[in-house]
């Protein structure tokens, strides 16, 4: 265990006189990832709900968490659960999810730990911290509710990727819900989100302002596209996240294109067995099996080098910061009938985002130019404006309060629909807490 060091460390403040609920936004408050929110009331009961970092260039850091018995960790992205491990070496903190994401944590761990050591940025935690983390964790089913002190509270599915929740609380006076990372749309891994009767609502805005493409259409686009390059004989390159993005992308194309010869790289293939592991936490776990064996799985080099005879090449990074799409993107950029087709957001700073700006990327220490056809993909699991909008509705939340949200360009026609709803809405600053009677 190593001291805290890359955060905002702060004293925490006292609970002031009140008969409400506090809030305190250790990271994720008024920005994209980083999240950490502490919910406390004045007899002295505290849960802290996702404890992560933001995986930027350089990466940003929650501020330090006070000590807390129990956390609530509502998904198995490194934004939710990347200082996770501090908590549970430092305060002993009881960990409490489903059992999907208590299985991919201990990957996705091990792999932040080997991505900080690589590009040289710090972690308030080392590998022994993991060990505490993985012994940590209660595991709950959907809609069963466990007791918190005076609280009841219950983990309900947030749609997204395999095992996401979406934790409600009620104290007995509010009932409050914290969406996470959250849709409400299905996807072929998992059903939407199912709206929840509350008093506060936690909502993330990551999507703010920005309504997502018709699903149908953009996967049409995106089937439209592998085939013009395969018709004319390249390989599309797919770069695509490890946890949720491969296995959807990999079973659009066994359902559409089973013909295609497509074969799959990265830590997305371990992901895949977790979550067929777990298959009470699949909307269609038949079809994710059907799919994982039709699939070619890359897992040696000989393996790679035949890939790059392949229709359709499907691996991480999905923001092409390294594995093994960037060693694809290397050989195959030779080639002007590849291509590459981006499947998500691409971060400020990251390789794809370069890419897309400069024709160019950094490949092993070398600025590269990529002479090949780009085009980017919106098959995006967050809630995208219209379903933000629609899901608070339907909560009935007399508080809305927009976290896990861009302050200058997401949040604000956000809030303002949210408000033409009725709602009173909060805009939350990291570091600043905030009382709801």
């Amino acid at each position: 265990m190593v001291m805290y060091s890359p955060g905002r460390t702060t004293s925490y403040p006292d609970f002031p006189p009140s008969s409400g609920v506090r809030f305190h936004c250790l990271g994720g408050g008024d920005e994209v990832g980083n999240v950490g929110i502490v919910m406390e009331d004045p007899t002295g009961t505290r849960l802290l709900l996702d404890y992560g970092l933001a995986p930027t260039d350089p990466p940003r850091y929650p501020s330090e968490a006070p000590k807390v018995t129990d956390a609530v960790i509502t998904h198995s992205h490194i934004d939710h659960l990347g200082m996770v491990p501090w908590i549970a070496a430092q305060h002993g903190t009881r960990l409490h999810g489903t059992s999907l994401t208590a299985a991919i944590s201990e990957p996705m761990w091990h792999d932040c730990h080997k991505v900080s050591s690589i590009e040289g940025y710090p972690l308030a935690w080392d590998k022994r911290d993991i060990d505490s983390a993985v012994h940590a964790w209660t595991t709950h089913e959907w809609n069963t509710p466990w007791a918190h002190g005076p609280w009841s509270c219950s983990l309900h599915s947030a749609g997204h990727i395999p095992g996401a929740v979406m934790l409600e609380v009620d104290t007995g006076a509010q009932k409050v819900l914290f969406t996470g990372d959250f849709d409400t749309r299905d996807s072929p891994l998992v059903a939407g989100a199912v709206p929840r009767n509350v008093d506060i609502l936690f909502l993330e805005g990551t999507y703010g302002g920005r309504p997502h493409p018709p699903q149908e259409e953009e996967l049409d686009r995106f089937l439209t596209r592998i085939d013009e390059v395969v018709k004319r004989g390249g390989t599309a390159l797919v770069p695509a996240f490890a946890n949720g993005r491969t296995q959807d992308v990999i079973m659009h194309l066994h359902k559409h294109r089973p013909h295609l010869d497509v074969h799959v790289n990265g830590m997305g293939k371990l992901i895949a067995q977790l979550q067929m592991e777990h298959p009470h936490l699949l909307r269609d776990p038949q079809a994710l099996q059907k799919a994982w064996s039709w699939v070619k799985r890359i897992s040696s080099k000989s393996d790679r080098k035949r890939a790059l005879a392949a229709d359709v090449i499907v691996a991480t990074s999905g923001m092409l910061d390294g594995g093994p799409a960037l060693w694809f993107l290397n050989r195959l950029r030779h080639d002007a009938r590849n291509a590459v087709l981006l499947t998500g957001y691409q971060t400020r700073g990251s390789g794809g985002r370069t890419l897309m700006e400069t024709g160019s990327i950094d490949i092993y220490g070398t600025q590269t130019k990529i002479d090949l056809d780009l085009d980017q993909f919106s098959f995006s699991t967050h809630a995208g404006h219209d379903e933000l909008v629609a899901f608070a509705k339907a909560t009935g939340a007399k508080h809305v309060v927009v976290y896990h949200s861009d302050p200058n360009h997401a949040r604000p026609p956000l809030v303002a629909a949210l408000e033409a709803n009725g709602h009173t809405v909060h805009s939350p600053e990291n570091g600043v807490p905030f009382v709801l009677e």
